[in-house]
């Protein structure tokens, strides 16, 4: 199934029911199959070439504004492929519409840099979620209007998802929370998902089991949830589950993505700066995560994403072959390399490799997230070792403050010559 690239800053992959879109940098290029044939349409855009938006008013107070790249922070397809959004490091919010041809509708102004955005299943709006910590909505039907704020957390929110009725708004935070907001009164909280013991980032309601939350955390557990009672129903550590020739089992990582297809319940994790993909199948019935097969592979996995017909599309670190497309035979996820869509696509990434290059560099995006651990103990014990030292050298001089002088005495009262 569709969904979003969020791959704060690296290279990106979304897609939808007609094509998918691949970001790097400050570009995009959006590739379209058409109608019964293997025939693609490509679409290029460049965000240096956006306008720029002057920041919303703030107020006499307000710190002048930074401006940033024009990277790419995060992009999503809304449900039906109908619209793309995207915001990037300049603080700006840039809307497609993607039928029946590719057009900019607007560029707006955001307050703060975006973690990650989601259309609501309706597609009437976009949610955006900054580091910040805020969520603003943004209109689609009338694409010029001025963001609203919707609610707030007290740290940098990684992620935002909306159930699939848009009853609710889903947000995951630094602090290990996943709150659950009435949507149409966010500061009405239906319940907390608590049991992450790092930050989350990446949180997913499952299409056809509505109920369902996923999530992933820099704890390495991916977990399920029912998320409006806050009940965990299952926790999986994938740094468990590694092969042993992989031997990430001792390394710490988070899930930066999760993709579903509904055909069969299948579920993709990648893990954030390690070439493997983790395939579970979801068992409605008992609602149980089951594992089937990790993917291993020879270059840096970027991101990844199911399209509906249970392809699994993955966009990685070598020119050669950027993308590739993975389906289930026998049993095993196998790539099928005979596909004419998948090579057209592959050529044109080749030619766009550019834009791609500095994706290498922006591996470990999660990595400044851990929590710094202090062994306070051990710094008490030093000071202390530190402080009774210091005292018995004072107490040393105190009682014999000249030696040369107290010995010189002591020979004279003796009667010894000087």
């Amino acid at each position: 199934m569709g969904g979003a690239a969020r791959a704060a800053g690296r290279a990106g992959l979304a897609l939808c029911q007609r094509g998918l879109a691949v970001t790097g940098g400050s570009r995009f290029v959006a590739a379209r199959r058409e109608a019964c044939s293997d025939d693609v349409c490509f679409f290029v855009y460049d965000c240096t070439t956006a306008e720029k938006k002057p920041p919303e008013d703030k107020g006499e107070d307000e710190q002048p504004v930074d401006t940033g790249s024009d990277n790419i922070l995060a992009s999503t397809f809304s449900k039906s492929g109908n619209f793309f959004a995207l915001t990037d490091d300049n603080k700006r919010l840039i809307l497609f519409r993607t039928q029946p041809s590719w057009e900019c509708l607007s560029v707006r102004a955001v307050v703060r840099r975006c973690t990650s955005l989601t259309f609501t299943t309706s597609e009437e709006k976009i949610l955006v979620a900054d580091k910040s910590g805020d969520v603003y909505s943004f209109s689609v039907m009338e694409p010029h209007s001025g963001g609203k704020l919707e609610l707030g957390h007290l740290s940098m929110l990684l992620d935002v998802a909306m159930s699939p009725d848009d009853q609710y708004i889903l947000t995951a935070d630094r602090d290990e929370k996943i709150r659950v907001s009435l949507f149409s009164a966010p500061h009405n909280i239906e319940s907390f998902c608590l049991g992450h013991t790092e930050f989350v980032s990446r949180i997913f309601v499952v299409p056809n089991c509505p109920d369902l939350l996923l999530s992933t955390s820099g704890d390495c557990s991916l977990r399920l949830w029912e998320y409006t009672s806050g009940r965990e129903l299952q926790c999986c550590f994938l740094n468990s589950l590694s092969e042993p020739e992989a031997a990430q089992s001792e390394k710490k990582f988070a899930g930066s993505r999760i993709t579903y297809c509904c055909q069969e319940n299948y579920i993709a994790i990648l893990g954030d700066s390690i070439p493997a993909v983790y395939i579970f199948q979801l068992d409605a019935a008992t609602q149980q995560l089951n594992f089937k097969q990790q993917l291993t592979f020879s270059h840096s996995v970027w991101d990844i994403a199911f399209e509906e017909t249970q392809g699994l599309w993955i966009l990685q670190d070598c020119r050669e072959t950027a993308i590739l497309l993975y389906r289930p035979q026998n049993g095993e996820w196998q790539p099928a390399s005979e596909n004419e869509v998948l090579k057209k696509i592959s050529r044109n990434l080749q030619d766009n490799w550019t834009m791609l290059e500095g994706s290498a560099e922006m591996e470990g995006g999660f990595k400044n997230l851990y929590k710094a651990t202090f062994d306070n103990m051990a710094t008490y014990l030093k000071r202390k070792e530190e402080r009774l030292q210091q005292q018995l050298e004072r107490k040393k001089t105190k009682r014999n403050p000249h030696p040369g002088a107290n010995g010189q005495a002591k020979k004279m009262k003796t009667g010894d010559a000087p």
